[in-house]
């Protein structure tokens, strides 16, 4: 009979929750920041240089009784696309979410043009996903061409 190979996680399991797996490393302090966490009451894990087969390392956010609204999933699927989201209820994943970006952003990426309207109004900004592979946007209103590198987040 075959021996089963045992393997503690790294990380603890979450009751319920919201598991955030798959995320690139050198970005993953960069969804903490995004996401507010450091100001969050909820009992929160973070994983960071984890072994992974598909990533060779990869950080996971683990948030107890926290399940995120579509703008702040959008918000990490512009830092890393690649993430799954996990929603965890008594120990058991209960949706599995492959996060990608949505056509249009709204409100959640700052448009680069200082002559834009939504730097000089009150009012959300709107850019367009024009290369999703490569992460470029163009602003609704003035047209501006936004590449990975060059985004800012409100």
């Amino acid at each position: 009979m075959p021996t089963k190979r045992k393997e503690l996680l790294q990380v603890a399991a979450l009751c319920n929750g919201t598991a955030i797996d798959h995320i690139p490393s050198d970005v993953l302090f960069k969804v903490v920041s995004l996401l507010n966490l450091q100001n969050m009451q909820h009992p929160i894990t973070i994983g960071s240089n984890l072994e992974s087969k598909k990533m060779g390392s990869k950080g996971i956010i683990k948030i107890t009784d926290k399940f995120f609204e579509d703008k702040e999933i959008n918000k990490i699927a512009i830092i890393a696309p690649k993430a799954v989201l996990n929603i965890i209820r008594d120990y058991q994943v209960v949706e599995k979410k492959q996060l990608s970006l949505p056509n249009t952003i709204e409100d959640i990426v700052k448009c680069n043009n200082p002559k834009c309207i939504t730097n000089n109004e009150p009012m959300k900004t709107r850019l367009e996903v024009t290369d999703h592979d490569n992460l470029e946007l163009r602003c609704h209103y003035c047209d501006l061409k936004i590449r990975k590198d060059e985004i800012v987040l409100k």
